[in-house]
């Protein structure tokens, strides 16, 4: 039998694991963190914010870059962080980019009432991605409006969309549940009830709406809401693996306040050794085949107890 959850018992997440392996996570110094770069995952340290963010924004640039008119291509990104999304419009603007055959796919969007929210939801990502970015850039230079892909409740032409365009790359966060995008662990019940789903059976998942981890709805309500869980839908509809695997390349951002230094180290071990299990899905990505993960080196931390 696999352990009981800590923080939800009816939920499959990274506490169900065996000990040994949480506390080999945790002993891991930075150091051991930029050794476990192997073949097709490779694990970057980057010492400030200035080249932290700016890194992560050229990656919207470097992608853009590839599409061509007879092949268009983009990128996937997040909320979260959003931090590099000014300076991708900033950096659109000065270098005079023209995004005509240029796409982007939004990574997923907050439910509510049964609906993906619109866009003038307060915490709702495609209003984000247009007020942070997408607005900021020059009319001339502006990405057509059919290039813009968000994910909906009715998915087909979202994941259509991954087949008809090259997604170069898919740029993420980490949550403290351990996902990329809203790829949560699933609850225990029916055939998940004493084990969790294989990785086999998480990775035909496409994208489709979720119910959220408990986890995952304090962090949102921590990051975005000053902590009030109330206003925070409790499900989403969120990119899949199905459509992850389609992009060229993963890159996942670590700036050390989504996630905490234990889940930081616990996710660079699975994909580094290809240790994979659904209660963490981040693990997943041990199996893609070329994933990045970047941390800042101020917010990778230590897991010492230090008591306050």
């Amino acid at each position: 039998m696999r352990q009981i959850s800590r923080v939800a018992p009816e939920w499959w997440d990274y506490t169900t694991l065996d000990k040994e392996l949480l506390d080999r996570a945790a002993s891991l110094s930075v150091e051991d963190l930029q050794g476990l770069s192997r073949d097709g995952f490779t694990v970057k340290i980057y010492d400030t914010k200035e080249e932290f963010f700016l890194a992560e924004a050229l990656e919207y640039i470097e992608a853009w870059s590839k599409a061509t008119s007879d092949m268009p291509a983009g990128i996937c990104g997040p909320i979260g962080p959003t931090e590099q999304l000014p300076l991708v419009a900033q950096l659109v603007n000065s270098l005079n980019f023209d995004l005509k055959n240029c796409h982007f796919w939004g990574m997923d969007e907050w439910v509510v009432d049964g609906k993906e929210a619109d866009i003038n939801f307060p915490l709702g990502f495609a209003k984000a991605d247009m007020d942070l970015c997408f607005n900021k850039i020059r009319p001339e230079l502006a990405m057509p409006k059919e290039n813009f892909h968000f994910p909906a409740v009715d998915a087909s032409a979202y994941t259509k969309s991954y087949d008809d365009f090259r997604c170069v790359l898919m740029q993420g966060g980490q949550g403290e549940v351990k996902h990329w995008a809203f790829n949560d662990p699933l609850k225990r019940e029916g055939a998940y009830q004493d084990v969790p789903p294989t990785p086999e059976d998480y990775r035909k998942l496409s994208t489709r709406v979720v119910d959220l981890h408990p986890m995952t709805l304090m962090q949102n309500a921590r990051t975005s809401g000053g902590g009030t869980v109330q206003n925070v839908p409790h499900q989403a509809v969120t990119v899949g693996p199905v459509e992850t695997w389609k992009a060229e390349t993963v890159s996942i951002w670590h700036p050390g306040h989504h996630d905490n230094p234990f889940g930081m180290r616990l996710t660079t071990l699975m994909i580094s050794q290809k240790i994979i299990d659904a209660s963490v899905p981040m693990s997943l990505l041990g199996d893609h085949p070329n994933v990045r993960f970047s941390f800042l080196r101020d917010g990778i931390g230590v897991c010492d107890v230090e008591m306050h």
